[in-house]
């Protein structure tokens, strides 16, 4: 039997009016895309339910293949064998890939990926292409996210008999807005509307509450307070929140997150083992990305039997009379990646730090993930929280159980036994503020602030009878401005000339419970109670893909003629 043509919508076009006739509320679905797989599910009314395709898979291999006219995901289209991934007509990764510019790290290191990926380091978008008929099909990372979900749609709808069109998507603690704004656009191309964007760890507390109602409902208890560490490590990040759950509400006191995962031990190790590598690979030619791929394999293959053997037999030739045959221990493996598991112990002490939480204080603790099933890791967190791990869970469906069961509550189902009676109070995942002060970056929602949030904060003028501030908004935790998340700029315009620290401009910040951020600004003179223009109010984010050279030619263009510095409160 053929399999059915996908159609993905130009991310220009609208998908249109949502048509439903039905007089109930249409439940949406969960979806947790990871970097490497994915899955489905959804509440069935009584639970939740994972999806399977038609290999009877619930969890799904992502990425999508180019090689024939249409494109085909991992969810309809079946690799022949492991090394189809070396032809350069698959794309994976996507995860890592997508909202991120060509001066990105994470941009750099994928460039060992056995597919396309091009930079020409100046803050734009990354070149991605795939290998069709000998030639270079060039590709966006939201096009093949779309492909992908639309795959995962008709799938949905094959099963529920129904059709789908709101969905709750899991995303990764250190995503910025401009990322998230890159997701709903694969959502909007694929026909989706996304309901809630849940980061990872966010989505396993949810699942973990109600865990603990249903004990309690079973034990006709009041039940206690809980406060939990989740650790969360898949392909492509490492995330960590502390939670705190009573009666079916989960508040995030922290959450913390990098783009570090199984890629980078993959990566790392790929290195080990062929100390040249970047020389050897420089021309990224097709002959080298096949290799690359070999390699790939090869290495993959190992560290996933180092989880369960002491030592493994890696035996790969990659062409041009290069050959690894080596024998690898687990010890080797972990002494290799020592500093990626350091980086996981940091970001756990860091989320206690934040929440101002004890180990001791801990009631669980729990690890999903597809890396959670490497011994190191494990070892890792428990030397941290000093407890053994939560095992009533299952690692690699936690996240998108999480996201069926948000999606059944904001979907305004309701369950007769109390099974969705739940209520997760998030947290901000990164500071937001405004370039001030030089360069500084100048938080005005501070990290792991509750949502919703307004604040405000008070700035003036740095030069005499200046007209003009330009407010610039950013996202992220470094000092300098310019280190951190583009999200957008607007002017002010029509300030009374006068001395520089006289006017105030008051910049207040508003994230509402669906996650929207406006920011506000005004300007007030001595003397006065109402702003002497009128007040701007701009949705972020604002910048498009070329945001690293937005941020480039800000400064060029102005300079310090429109700073701004805080005003110190008295």
């Amino acid at each position: 039997m053929a399999e059915p043509a996908y159609t993905v919508a130009s991310d220009s076009e609208t998908t249109g009016e949502e048509k439903s006739s039905s007089a109930f509320p249409e439940i949406a679905i969960g979806i947790d895309i990871g970097t490497s797989q994915c899955s489905v599910a959804v509440w069935n009314g009584s639970q939740v339910e994972l999806l399977k395709n038609t290999r009877n898979q619930k969890l799904m291999r992502s990425y999508v293949t180019f090689k024939d006219d249409i494109p085909s995901g991992g969810v309809s289209y079946q690799l022949s064998h492991e090394h189809e991934m070396l032809s350069g007509a698959v794309i994976f990764n996507m995860k890592r890939l997508i909202g991120r510019v060509d001066t990105d790290p994470v941009v750099h290191s994928s460039k060992s990926l056995p597919f396309l990926v091009q930079t020409l380091d100046i803050g734009v978008r990354p070149f991605i292409a795939a290998l069709v008929n000998n030639v270079w099909r060039s590709t966006t990372p939201e096009e093949v996210l779309a492909i992908f979900l639309v795959e995962l749609r008709v799938m949905a709808e094959s099963q529920l008999k129904r059709p789908i069109r709101n969905v709750v998507l899991s995303i990764p603690v250190s995503f910025s807005r401009f990322q998230l704004t890159r997701i709903e656009r694969a959502c909007a191309m694929a026909g989706l509307h996304v309901l809630r964007l849940m980061p990872e760890p966010t989505a396993v507390a949810l699942l973990y509450a109600q865990q603990q109602q249903q004990m309690i409902h079973d034990n006709m208890g009041s039940g206690s307070e809980k406060i939990a560490l989740i650790f969360n490590m898949g392909a492509g990040y490492c995330d960590a929140a502390v939670t705190a759950t009573a009666g079916g509400v989960s508040q995030i006191k922290a959450l913390a997150g990098i783009a570090t995962g199984g890629e980078d031990f993959l990566q790392s190790m790929m290195r080990h083992l062929l100390p040249n590598f970047d020389n050897l690979f420089s021309s990224r030619g097709i002959n080298e990305i096949k290799s690359m791929g070999l390699l790939r394999v090869a290495t993959q293959d190992a560290i996933h039997k180092l989880s369960f053997e002491e030592s493994v037999q890696i035996d790969v030739d990659l062409g041009n009379g290069l050959r690894i045959c080596k024998q690898v221990s687990r010890e080797e493996f972990e002494q290799v990646n020592q500093k990626i598991f350091e980086k996981c112990e940091s970001l756990i002490i860091q989320c206690l730090h934040d929440a101002k939480v004890e180990a001791d204080d801990l009631t669980d603790v729990i690890v999903v993930g597809g890396c959670s099933h490497i011994p190191k890791i494990k070892n890792c967190v428990k030397s941290v929280c000093k407890r053994e791990l939560y095992k009533g869970m299952n690692p690699l469906e936690a996240a998108v159980c999480g996201t069926a069961l948000e999606g059944a509550v904001a979907s305004g189902i309701s369950d007769p036994f109390g099974n969705l009676d739940l209520l997760t109070i998030q947290a901000t995942p990164l500071g937001i503020g405004i370039r001030a002060n030089g360069n500084s970056f100048v938080p005005i929602i501070p990290r792991n602030t509750t949502m919703p949030a307004r604040k405000e904060l008070v700035f003036t003028t740095v030069n005499d009878n200046q007209t003009e501030v330009l407010i610039i908004v950013h996202e992220g935790e470094t000092e300098k401005a310019g280190e951190n998340h583009l999200l957008g700029y607007f002017k002010i315009s029509g300030i009374p000339p006068a001395p520089k620290g006289v006017p105030e401009i008051n910049v207040c910040m508003d994230i509402n419970a669906s996650n929207v951020l406006r920011v506000l600004a005004g300007v007030i003179m001595p003397g006065s109670q109402q702003p002497v223009v009128p007040v701007m109010e701009v949705r972020m984010p604002t910048v498009d893909d070329g945001h690293g050279w937005c941020a480039e030619a800000l400064h060029r263009a102005y300079g310090s003629t429109l700073d701004l510095m805080t005003v110190q409160k008295k």
